[in-house]
């Protein structure tokens, strides 16, 4: 099997304003690649640029996947590590990109093994319930926010503060007030304080039955993570801190983190993302699979990727349901509330809308 051609498009998602600590979002930035062979069929792959996370916007994954499209052209899409590894040897970084060809290189194998991703990764299927995220605002407003989502059954919650330590003890104390014992309530700071008002706003927040903090701190303070971890009865779990295999590695031997997130974004995609849960599994460190601003595509490889990842035991998928105003997916992942289920068709089992792709910028290698 050799790859043909490849299609890129830009493909924005018009959503409501975005809020964390390190800026706001207006729409998705996303990119869309099909990766054509000559056995008649194709895989799909999708990313989401965050800039202020990952260093990458849409016009650099636009570039870049121009590059990446040239290297592949005719080479076996199904030697999966090797393509990959190309793609690294061209460039250092540019996950974020880099994650969309290797959802599609791996969209291809499970199709041409006519089996469903998660099966082709040797898993099996489970219930999955997503957690949902309350944007940084008011301290009354996020309460209110938490309420509503909790009476439409959402039972996980994941906050995110950041913006200053105080002022987040009283958010998470008006959203508990608010919404009572029973939800559980993750927050997520996304590197928004120092080691000093991490340590107090944690302190400050342990009455309120926190599960995890996520990235309290940035990730130039991973020296003091292990501290920070003994300074609180808060689980720390590492995000903006791994990256890759090597950064769970150097986090597992320091004991700095409780968990772990991996997002195919900051990974490179699947490959290097069973990597960081093998590697996370066998040191005994809990993983989350999460995302960044990802349509029903993306989010159907993830499904796919914790069903036959073990370790994974939270699940932060709600991507598609943060204000998206589009769905421009067809197929894919399904939501009964705040469960999630998808179709057993082979590969990933999501593809684009052909009429929102007609409105996308479109290039083609």
């Amino acid at each position: 099997m050799l790859i043909t051609h490849i299609e890129i498009y830009r493909f924005s998602i018009k959503m409501h304003p975005f809020v964390i600590a390190t800026g706001t979002m207006f729409y998705a930035q996303n990119v869309f690649i099909r990766v054509y062979t000559n056995q008649g069929f194709y895989g799909v792959g999708e990313c989401s640029a965050f800039p202020m996370i990952v260093g990458e916007t849409q016009d650099t994954c636009l570039a870049m996947a121009k590059d990446f499209a040239a290297l592949w052209k005719g080479k076996d899409p199904l030697d999966i590590p090797a393509r990959m590894q190309e793609l690294h040897d061209f460039t250092a970084g540019n996950a974020t990109i880099k994650s969309a060809f290797d959802m599609a290189l791996y969209d291809i194998a499970a199709k041409a093994e006519n089996q469903p991703l998660y099966r082709f990764l040797g898993g099996a299927r489970r219930t999955i319930e997503t957690d949902i995220t309350v944007g940084i605002a008011a301290a009354g407003e996020m309460a209110a926010k938490a309420a509503h989502f909790i009476e439409m059954g959402a039972t996980k919650l994941k906050i995110k503060l950041g913006k200053n330590a105080a002022q987040d003890i009283n958010r998470v104390k008006a959203i508990r007030q608010s919404v009572g014992e029973a939800p559980v309530i993750r927050i997520d700071a996304n590197q928004g304080w120092d080691f000093e008002d991490a340590a107090t706003a944690l302190k400050g927040m342990e009455p309120y039955n926190i599960q995890f903090c996520e990235q309290p701190m940035r990730k130039w303070n991973d020296h003091r993570l292990a501290e920070l971890r003994r300074a609180t009865a808060i689980k720390i779990m590492a995000d903006e801190s791994c990256f890759d295999h090597h950064d769970a590695g150097r986090l597992a031997a320091a004991e700095a983190c409780d968990y772990i997130n991996i997002k195919f974004s900051k990974s490179g995609g699947i490959l290097e993302a069973l990597k960081i849960h093998e590697l996370s599994k066998k040191a005994g460190i809990p993983c989350m699979i999460g995302g960044m601003l990802e349509s029903r595509i993306a989010l159907s490889a993830k499904l796919h990727f914790a069903y036959a990842c073990s370790g994974i035991v939270f699940h932060d998928m709600d991507t598609c349901m943060l204000g998206h105003l589009e769905d421009p997916c067809e197929g894919g992942i399904r939501f009964s509330g705040f469960l999630l289920d998808i179709e057993d068709t082979p590969g990933i089992g999501a593809d684009a809308n052909e009429a929102f792709l007609q409105k996308c910028e479109k290039i083609v290698i």
